[in-house]
């Protein structure tokens, strides 16, 4: 499982470089990259806040939206006997594989819990 980090509504990934000795990350669902780090979890959580707040001042001082606009659309790359399965699926339930997928999206993120001890069964 990724660790994430929330603050504000806002998300940030979270790394860990062996190399370097540091953990590191980027805001998530921003149009811009805005980075963070620190040699400790106390130091990274502190660089994660003050890297939103600064981000969502500098938008403010710009007049920018600072979230990203999703517009609904993206592509999906799948295996042909997936795309195969759903379109048929989707076909002999009389609706279009567009709705068939929005609704395995809908249907998973409802069940995400256990969706992610299913992803990863190692993580109780």
């Amino acid at each position: 499982m990724n660790d994430i980090l929330e603050y504000n509504g806002y998300y940030g990934s979270v790394h860990f470089s062996s190399e370097d000795e540091v953990f590191h990350g980027k805001l998530l669902g921003i149009d811009d990259l805005v980075t963070f780090e620190g040699s400790s979890v106390r130091e990274l959580k502190r660089s994660f806040k003050e890297a939103v707040n600064d981000y969502l001042e500098t938008c403010k001082q710009l007049g920018k939206e600072p979230s990203k606009t999703y517009k609904g659309t993206f592509n999906v790359r799948i295996s042909t006997e997936l795309h195969k399965a759903a379109a048929i699926f989707a076909s002999l339930n009389n609706i279009s594989l567009n709705e068939f997928i929005k609704n395995a999206i809908s249907y998973a993120l409802s069940h995400k819990d256990d969706l992610n001890l299913r992803l990863h069964p190692d993580i109780e």
